[in-house]
């Protein structure tokens, strides 16, 4: 792979831990900022909010610029967004500080994720996305918990200054890695770009994607609780657990990538029907505590095996002018179903049938994202043969 796509790794690898973080920071935010827990806690959702309405409207925004200016861009974004954090005086500054950093986020994994495949032959382009996503699953395993500890010994604020030395770095790396583009980039009409949004195919992608994070962060979110209450582990243990997730995490990434070049349509089918069959397993391994690192490490493999299908099915099927948009898009999709996800799992909790009820609630939601796909591979299936006729 080139040097290049590494120099995207770096800077997902940010990103990602600035997303993540903030959960193990909660504690001190809270007590330092004077807001309770829960309140503290927006801060996930305030992030997610960003990325959701950053993706569409800086990738339109950008959309004229070469990307590696782009890229350049938003990274400097990202980084400012970190240093504000850290200097936050306030709740209100604190968030309004992670909103401005998450804008970023879906133009950059959804911009970083075409330069990548134009980095490639067209046999490696689903493991290119997957190398590059491979930042994002490095921050889970080893940038959060080193996040966490870091706020922990020296106080929240550090967290956030080390996050904007790494993405000063990554913006370095990006400069001199890489390549300008060599064509010059086409600005047609807006209605270009959104045409994408009536096509099915593009439609039935974004919403594979909402539903099949939906259905791992149900329950990831609870990860904790589900440790602790239903497995019988200490508090103490669930880091050391977390970074089997994490290390599934990245071994689903690559396997997905390797999956998806090879054939799409299967990778797609089988990612998800991996996925959903992990979930219904964990309902009876979170119950015991050698299946609970077991099943920690699968359902990390099964969430992120699914990753660059998801990806390259979107890109493969917008194609033209509104590819960024909806390679963005999709970005804001995944983090669409981190927010579903986390509201299920607490309906379940809160309302029944209870926190051991999670699971198996939660692998509805990637069962509905494999009807989607044969669906949409039923449309797909259509319109070679009228175009073979």
């Amino acid at each position: 792979m080139p040097i290049a796509l590494y120099a995207l790794t770096v800077g997902a690898f940010g990103i990602g831990v600035t997303e993540f973080v903030i959960m193990g920071l909660l504690l001190q935010v809270s007590a330092d900022l004077g807001v309770s827990i829960p309140v503290a806690g927006l801060l996930m959702s305030g992030y997610a909010l960003g990325v959701f309405v950053g993706a569409p409207i800086l990738t339109i925004a950008t959309r004229s610029l070469p990307r590696k200016t782009t890229l350049l861009v938003l990274m400097a974004i990202f980084t400012l967004g970190n240093l504000a954090a850290a200097l936050a005086p306030s709740f209100a500054w604190l968030m309004a500080a992670r909103i401005v950093t998450a804008l970023a986020h879906g133009t950059f994994f959804g911009v970083g994720a075409m330069v990548a495949t134009g980095l490639v032959e067209p046999e490696r382009k689903a493991s290119a996305i997957a190398l590059m996503f491979t930042g994002l699953t490095l921050a889970t395993l080893l940038g959060v918990p080193f996040g966490s500890w870091l706020g922990l010994a020296y106080g929240w604020r550090s967290t956030f200054w080390a996050v904007a030395g790494i993405g000063l770095l990554a913006l370095a790396i990006l400069t001199i890695f890489v390549p300008a583009a060599r064509e010059r980039v086409a600005s047609g009409p807006l209605s270009e770009e959104f045409e994408v949004l009536a096509r099915p195919q593009v439609l039935l992608g974004l919403a594979m994607t909402v539903l099949g994070f939906g259905g791992i962060f149900a329950v990831f979110t609870y990860i904790q609780p589900l440790l602790v209450e239903l497995a019988g582990f200490s508090e103490a243990a669930v880091s050391p657990i977390l970074l089997v997730f994490g290390a599934g995490l990245v071994v689903g990434n690559l396997l997905g990538g390797r999956l998806a070049d090879r054939s799409l349509s299967p990778a797609l089918v089988g990612t998800l029907m991996f996925l959903t069959l992990a979930l219904l397993a964990a309902t009876f391994a979170f119950h015991d505590k050698i299946g609970a690192i077991v099943g920690a490490f699968v359902l990390g493999a099964a969430a992120f095996a699914t990753v660059a299908p998801l990806q390259m099915w979107v890109l493969q099927q917008a194609g033209g002018a509104g590819q960024g948009l909806a390679s963005s898009l999709n970005i804001a999709a995944f983090n669409l179903g981190n927010a579903f996800g986390a509201w299920l799992g607490g309906v379940v909790i809160s309302h029944g049938p209870g926190l051991a009820g999670v699971a198996p609630v939660a692998a509805l939601v990637p069962l509905a994202a494999l009807a989607l796909a044969w669906i949409a591979l039923t449309l797909d299936r259509r319109a070679t043969r009228v175009l073979a006729a």
